[in-house]
């Protein structure tokens, strides 16, 4: 049998990928290599008896169900909770991560304020009640000088009650300021807006689906949730499905593939909408549940041409029109997005295009199917009401832009905050609320946002760890880790369903922090008034169980709540959003001539919460080599640059330079480098803090003309001996 290259490739990362995914060389997952690894922190506990104590994982979007085995009421072993319907029993690495990040070094321990400069590190511990006295007494200062509008909160969601508290306090408050962190939530969200002209979220059942392509989404690499998506991946092996992936590197995704299409970057919406031109040139379309098809079929035959998008993508004109008909041949065809993880929004003429090559299938709200779904509307609290200073506020214009203008439709735009922050936005930005994020590290241009927020005269953090954008706090009120506290978990990430999971204590609180809910409840009493008229719970366990109504008691029995018999917001699709122009890298050729993708991976967590220390090791030294980062160039373009495996070379972009180490990749295009996201911390602990680059050093973000939403893939780059 002859084996190709690229086949090989293939065969080669996706053998070692099956390796990294599988139970095998998990010695992390026994109890007693656990507690060996000799970790100076690590509580070893004595004989006594074994309990499990089931709650919800949400470390990720994933919100898997976990099983918590304790001796003598201490945590020692994380495993999913069998028969849960989004991981049944699976767990990811981050998952069985998670006691490290309950009993490790970086939890901030006790409320604290700042006595130092900020980055120096020296704070001043305080109690729970002087905590709550300072911020409140500094929101009341400002709002009484009619203000309010000026302070704003930035959090990692806004489903489930706690970031429902936070942005009921704001508009209670007069802020019209509560942000959302970016992702591929806010271009999905919108382009089903776009697409079905109603608020939902895209769903999708990939477990039925008979053949996959996916436009960069990193299947095993996190995306959606990720114990799910490994046993789809097993699921789809046993049923023989086809599983085509689109993107410029071969990654562990594209490696476990059946198919891998190397595609430039940035050019994977010009290649859906050049299949959805075959498809129709073709007439292998299902319309029935299509408007406003006519006119849309000119543009798209017109303007996609295959050899045309061939030229853009890189991507061979046979092997376009193998797609298309690959694609229309299948009973229940299932076309995704989201680069890697989904970490950053993307562009709204990529992810419409993606989708709309499912309504074309006529693989709308099928099984097997993209499904528009819902949003979760089991919160149903009364308006808060406003007095007249809050009235005043909500008036203003948001800080990032959102909600006005031609940036009407979306709702969120934390991209612009910096900017905002720096000069551009209509007004300065007095305080600023961070709750589950990570702003500092995980927001693009991370130069200019710490610019931004040493601009910020106050800023109160909600973490329960170290991070970056603690470090630049004034006020530290830190939250319980998800293992000590009650919450709600909706769970969207991809599912064609609602489920919502329960978050309980399995221990008590190690250390003198507080639930954020009850700390929200607890400044709004305080500042009293039409504020805390606005809350009328005494605590935050008797708001949830009130909210979850008749919920709350399936959620005490089984700890998830799950509605399979949903209506989609719409069954129609209205073709739409995709004529805008393609996003382009930033930077100028001649100066830069590589581009430099961000790539995400299982091992390294991209979102708020950083590697704990198991984590960290299972990551390759072709990444991080001790303090070293690693950027990913094709053997062409590194003899270009006078470079070899291993050498050091300077990286430099429109936004920053930085010294990285080489490694040689046949699976990348040559003139593209690639280095992994979610280095390059400053904070945390010795484990994680000062490996590797931060690559948000070195990409900034670019506007989607549609939304506004951040849409960079990647920037312009140079490479030189260091």
């Amino acid at each position: 049998m002859k084996v190709d290259r690229r086949s090989f490739l293939s065969f080669v990362i996706g053998g070692a990928a099956g390796t990294a995914l599988s139970p095998l060389p998990w010695k992390l997952i026994d109890d007693s290599s656990i507690w060996s690894q000799m970790w100076p922190w690590t509580p070893v506990p004595p004989d006594g008896e074994v309990v499990y104590e089931d709650s919800t994982c949400s470390l990720c979007p994933g919100g898997c169900g976990i099983s918590v085995r304790k001796v003598d009421n201490r945590a020692v072993k994380i495993e999913g909770k069998k028969g849960h319907p989004v991981n049944d029993g699976g767990i990811c690495i981050l998952g069985l991560s998670g006691l490290q990040l309950l009993y490790g070094p970086t939890r901030i321990k006790t409320p604290m304020k700042r006595i130092g400069e900020r980055g120096e590190g020296k704070w001043r511990k305080i109690s729970w009640d002087e905590a709550t006295a300072i911020l409140t007494e500094k929101l009341t200062d400002i709002r009484n000088r009619g203000e309010a509008h000026t302070v704003a909160a930035i959090a990692e969601s806004d489903s489930g009650t706690v970031p429902a508290l936070l942005q009921r306090f704001m508009t209670a408050y007069g802020s019209p300021n509560f942000i959302r962190t970016s992702s591929q939530v806010d271009a999905d969200e919108l382009a089903v807006k776009t697409l079905f002209g109603a608020t939902g979220r895209a769903g999708f059942d990939l477990e039925n689906a008979d053949y996959v392509l996916s436009f960069g989404a990193g299947l095993v690499d996190g995306w959606g949730s990720p114990v799910r998506m490994f046993r789809a991946g097993s699921l789809w092996k046993e049923k023989n499905v086809a599983v085509v992936q689109v993107e410029p590197r071969l990654s562990n995704s594209a490696a476990k593939a059946t198919r891998w299409v190397p595609i430039n970057p940035g050019t994977e919406a010009d290649l859906a909408l050049g299949i959805a031109a075959v498809l129709v040139s073709q007439n292998m379309v299902d319309t029935g549940g299509v408007s406003g098809f006519g006119s849309w079929k000119s543009d798209l035959l017109s303007n996609y041409p295959t050899q045309k998008v061939s030229q853009t993508t890189g991507v061979a004109a046979d092997v376009i029109v193998d797609l298309a008909k690959g694609f229309a041949k299948a009973d229940r065809p299932l076309a995704l997005c989201g680069r890697g993880k989904g970490l950053v929004a993307g562009s709204l003429r990529e992810t419409a295009a993606v989708y709309a090559l499912n309504a074309l299938a006529g693989n709308i709200n099928r099984t097997g199917g993209m499904w528009a779904v819902p949003e979760s509307d089991y919160i149903q609290w009364p308006k808060a009401a406003t007095d007249k200073l809050a009235s005043a506020g909500l008036r203003q214009p948001r800080i990032d832009g959102a909600g006005a203008g031609r940036y009407a439709d979306s709702r969120y735009l934390p991209n612009r905050l910096a900017d905002g922050v720096n000069g551009e936005g209509p007004y300065p930005l007095q305080v600023l609320l961070v709750a589950g994020a990570n702003p500092c590290h995980d927001l693009p241009d991370s130069k200019n946002v710490r610019a931004a927020f040493a601009r910020i005269p106050f800023i109160v953090s909600f973490s329960s760890f170290n991070d970056e954008t603690s470090a630049m706090a004034d006020l530290l009120l830190p939250d319980h880790v998800y293992l000590e506290r009650y919450e709600d978990v909706p769970v969207g990430a991809g599912l064609a369903r609602q489920v919502i999971g329960l978050s309980r204590p399995v221990v008590s609180a190690q250390f003198n922090t507080r639930h954020l809910g009850e700390t929200v409840i607890a400044a709004a009493r305080a500042m009293g008034g039409s504020i805390a008229d606005a809350f009328p719970w005494p605590d935050y366990e008797t708001c949830l169980e009130e909210t979850l109504g008749e919920k709350w008691d399936t959620l005490m029995e089984t700890g998830v709540w799950v509605e399979n018999d949903i209506d989609p917001v719409a069954d129609t699709v209205r073709l739409a959003g995709m004529d805008a122009p393609a996003i382009q890298a930033e930077g100028d050729v001649d100066r830069f001539p590589l581009l430099l993708v961000p790539y995400d991976s299982i091992r390294i967590s991209g979102g708020t919460i950083g590697d704990p220390p198991f984590m960290i090791k299972t990551v390759a030294d072709t990444v991080i080599k001790g303090k070293d980062g690693f950027v990913e160039v094709n053997p062409q373009t590194a003899s270009a640059a006078g470079l070899t495996e291993g050498d050091m070379a300077t990286l430099s972009t429109p936004r920053g330079e930085v010294r990285v180490r080489i490694h040689l990749f046949e699976g990348i295009k040559p003139g593209v480098a690639a280095m992994a996201r979610g280095l390059g911390h400053t904070a945390y602990d010795g484990y994680l803090a000062e490996k590797g680059v931060n690559v948000n050093e070195l990409i900034g973000p670019v506007e989607d003309p549609s939304s506004g939403h951040d849409a960079a893939w990647g920037i312009r780059a140079k490479l030189a001996k260091a």
